[in-house]
């Protein structure tokens, strides 16, 4: 099935690309592997979520957070490669997660992403991961998600 198709039905529109915070590349590409930088819960506004998992936002919140990251890394990769056919596999996913020290359940905030990348890709969205708990992101992140990908 098309990409583009399974976006459509879905339901999914990519935000527009966020433009990099810093002195880095959103994606580059090393022998058919996208490593693409930390992306942020981008809103349809252009800015980002923010919070505190644990203490201003709950877990569901917190994983539609980590959708909208999920949703801005297939936007800077579409942007980078064209065409989301061109998806071999999605290798990994390192999930950080703005949170309380308490807070522990990071892996089920970060499946927002993952939950995304299999619903998009089918079982090439089935990936290795990492999901960390820390105490703050930039611009007040309340997810931040990078992202492995192996391209044809």
């Amino acid at each position: 099935m098309l990409i583009e198709q399974r976006l459509l039905e879905l339901g999914i529109t990519l935000p527009s690309p966020a433009k990099p915070a810093g002195s880095y590349k959103p994606c580059v590409i090393v022998d058919n592997i996208v490593y693409i930088s930390g992306q942020g819960p981008l809103l349809e506004d252009g800015t980002f979520a923010q919070g505190v998992v644990g203490k201003d936002l709950d877990i569901e919140t917190a994983q539609g957070h980590a959708q909208r990251c999920g949703l801005a890394i297939l936007a800077a990769l579409k942007n980078e490669i064209s065409d989301l056919n061109r998806v071999q596999q999605v290798i990994k996913l390192t999930g950080f997660v703005n949170c309380t020290p308490d807070f522990t359940k990071q892996p089920l905030v970060i499946n927002g992403c993952s939950d995304l990348m299999q619903q998009v890709f089918g079982e090439k969205g089935i990936h290795a991961r990492a999901a960390v708990g820390v105490n703050s992101l930039p611009i007040g992140f309340s997810v931040e998600i990078e992202a492995i990908i192996k391209i044809s």
